[in-house]
């Protein structure tokens, strides 16, 4: 198997893969400079039936999140590797890694993708010793609405606010009477990212 970056010549058999799996949302445009990460898992050995079972919906939670690396199989690109001596060893590896999963890429099978899109997580700090409840709430909507238009500006399409348990009834109304939803359609699910 072989994990790389994804390239535009993916996207018919993206698109593919995306139908079959049948979910009720467009394929994003992978054109948005908010796709940050976009990598294509592929594979020159594997013969797919004419569905796309086994992606998504037959792979447990472990096997839809996580592959085994190897080094013959993803590794960081050229422009990450050290130059210390310590690691020139590791470096000869990695650059035939690269020569290999190009030699790899000509005929193999794509099998799926990782899209991350950058979005933003909102956080409010007011005081609530300060003013009076009236004034709280003006001060809510000036900060609201300047940063509304400052991550409008920056690009971001979309932010979202996790309310804390004690007040989520009471400041989601106030929310929801600023524009925004609640969406309890999708389940959302957390990873925290660490160096290994």
């Amino acid at each position: 198997m072989l994990v790389r970056e994804y390239k535009e010549s993916d996207l018919d058999a993206l698109r593919a893969i995306h139908a079959a799996q049948g979910f009720d949302y467009a394929l994003p445009d992978l054109r948005n400079p908010l796709f940050l990460t976009k990598l294509v898992l592929s594979d020159e050995n594997v013969a797919l039936s004419g569905t796309c079972s086994g992606l998504v919906g037959d792979a447990s939670p472990g096997q839809a999140c996580h592959s085994e690396q190897r080094a013959d199989a993803i590794g960081p690109p050229s422009r990450y590797l050290s130059s210390s001596r310590d690691d020139e060893a590791n470096n000869k590896i990695l650059r035939a890694s690269e020569i290999q999963s190009e030699r790899r890429e000509g005929n193999s099978r794509i099998l799926g993708a990782a899209f991350l899109r950058l979005t933003a997580e909102a956080y409010l700090l007011l005081d609530p010793r300060a003013g009076t409840p009236r004034e709280r709430w003006q001060w809510l909507l000036a900060l609201h609405e300047a940063a509304r238009r400052d991550a409008w500006r920056r690009g971001l399409e979309d932010v979202h606010a996790w309310l804390p348990p004690p007040i989520a009834q009471k400041f989601g109304r106030r929310l929801a009477r600023l524009g925004w939803r609640r969406d309890d359609a999708w389940t959302p699910y957390c990873t925290r990212l660490s160096v290994e």
